[in-house]
């Protein structure tokens, strides 16, 4: 697979560069960044964080936001971050132009129901085709953790925990924990999944870990004056679910911090640590 230099900038001694590509799975043109650390080279090849950012987000939201470039620089940890949907000539959206569901709001499923299933299929391409394309043309391992934000944590827990063997490490902040509950993923599920609750549950991280116990370690941050906490969010049902499996999921609650990036610059540090004690140790 061949990728576009669309920009680069050198940051902390390392480069952000944002790229472009044809995608296969998702049958249209997609746009990532990728920060290398200045230790990053050919002979030395650096394991990546994956992030997946929320609604109506793209790969620059958290490259501009979240500050995290100098701790990864420190860490010798790249970061890629990708797309939050299809996009592009063709690619249908919610008829009534709605933030919570198609442009920009893939869910990180693999639709099953038309005519999201020619595009939708995030999944995948979180899973498979981009690790493939960014491993083909970067100084990267194929030594991975993933962390994502809202929608994104929701992609992160759930892409995480089944795929134990892919990621080292799990991480979110204000995540979408039990969207078969909640009015975004009740929406997203059943336009991409159909109707049939049950097919849903592989998409919901507390499903997930009421079938099974996570065999990686997760940190969940989550502030406590989010505005979407009660309706959405729902993180003490994902912590009931670990407690009743077994699972290594420790949930911070955060006094006074919102929905917002600056939450995320806030302890956006912990997490590439905690990660980073996965990646290199």
């Amino acid at each position: 697979m061949t990728i576009e230099n669309l920009s680069q900038e050198k940051v902390f001694g390392g480069w952000h560069k944002q790229y472009q590509h044809s995608s296969n799975v998702l049958n249209c043109s997609m746009r990532f960044a990728i920060y290398l650390p200045p230790e990053a080279s050919a002979d030395n090849p650096v394991p990546v964080l994956y992030w997946l950012s929320g609604l109506t987000c793209t790969d620059e939201n958290f490259m501009q936001k979240a500050g995290a470039f100098r701790a990864a620089a420190k860490l010798g940890i790249a970061i890629v971050a990708p797309d939050t949907s299809p996009r592009g000539e063709g690619v249908p959206d919610d008829p009534e132009g709605a933030y919570d569901f198609g442009l920009g709001a893939g869910f990180y499923v693999n639709a099953t129901q038309a005519p999201w299933n020619q595009h939708y299929q995030m999944y995948s391409y979180i899973v498979d085709e981009l690790p493939m394309l960014v491993e083909e043309h970067f100084p990267v391992t194929s030594v991975r953790s993933i962390s994502g934000h809202s929608m994104g944590g929701h992609g992160a827990l759930t892409i995480g925990l089944k795929n134990s063997e892919r990621y080292r490490s799990i991480s979110a902040f204000s995540p979408i924990s039990n969207p078969m509950n909640c009015p975004w993923g009740q929406k997203a599920l059943s336009h991409y999944l159909g109707n049939n609750t049950e097919d849903w549950k592989q998409y919901d991280s507390v499903e997930l870990l009421q079938a099974a116990q996570a065999t990686r370690p997760i940190l969940v941050d989550q502030g406590e004056d989010d505005g979407f906490l009660q309706e959405q969010l729902k993180p003490e049902l994902l912590l009931a679910a670990a407690e009743s499996s077994g699972s290594d999921v420790k949930l911070r609650m955060q006094p006074g911090y919102d929905h917002s990036y600056f939450f995320i610059q806030s302890f956006i540090d912990d997490h590439l640590r905690f990660h980073a004690g996965f990646l290199k140790g």
